[in-house]
């Protein structure tokens, strides 16, 4: 019996072993006290080439979205496009149902009295365009996103409060942990951390 138990536990690891083994690097943060600085440090990381990169900050900062690389987004098309198929579609709706389904000759005026779809016509067009701004925004903000790697950083529950955070991914072509590290360490944060996922 001894010799059936050693034999089972040659070639195992132990379990701490496997758990840091499991560990991926998501990427590397820093901290930083003011807006300012995660400005100016998000300018000059977009500046070096990186471009897998994203901030974190307590309000919003101006400028930041673009001094990441994020010039533009799609939810103002996604909005028009919205708006656009729920005013056809309330058009459609009530020249359909009072002009071919249930036609109702009042005063000789026409089938199609557009003048009388306008109201809802509008109502429609706000109305779906509005679900598709929100629809939008939450699929391209990958929304609802209950956790993300960045925490598992414990200094990261500051972010709602009073600290600014710029993350670069390790899955930025120009990352190198090392280099990266030293780049980041050279834009004055508070503290740099690896994140793992």
């Amino acid at each position: 019996m001894t010799e059936l138990t050693s034999s089972s536990t040659v070639g195992a690891e132990p379990i701490g072993t496997l758990a840091e083994e499991e560990k991926v690097l998501y990427g590397l943060i820093a901290e930083f006290e003011e807006h300012e600085q995660v400005l100016a440090a998000a300018k000059r990381a977009y500046a070096e080439g990186y471009r897998r990169m994203d901030a974190f900050s307590p309000f919003p900062v101006e400028g930041l979205a673009e001094a990441l690389g994020h010039e533009h987004t799609a939810v103002p098309l996604f909005t028009l496009m919205g708006g656009i198929a729920g005013g056809l579609g309330g058009y459609f709706m009530q020249w359909y149902s009072m002009g071919r389904l249930y036609p109702l000759n009042v005063g000789g005026r026409p089938l199609n009295s557009w003048p009388n779809f306008i109201p809802a016509v509008f109502e429609l067009t706000v109305l779906v365009a509005a679900l598709s701004a929100l629809t939008a925004m939450l699929i391209l903000n990958c929304l609802p996103q209950p956790h993300h790697p960045v925490f598992n950083v414990p200094e990261f529950r500051r972010a709602s409060i009073d600290r600014f955070f710029l993350c670069i991914e390790a899955e930025d072509p120009k990352f190198a942990r090392e280099a990266t590290w030293r780049f980041l360490e050279s834009l004055g944060p508070c503290m740099v951390a690896e994140v793992n996922e």
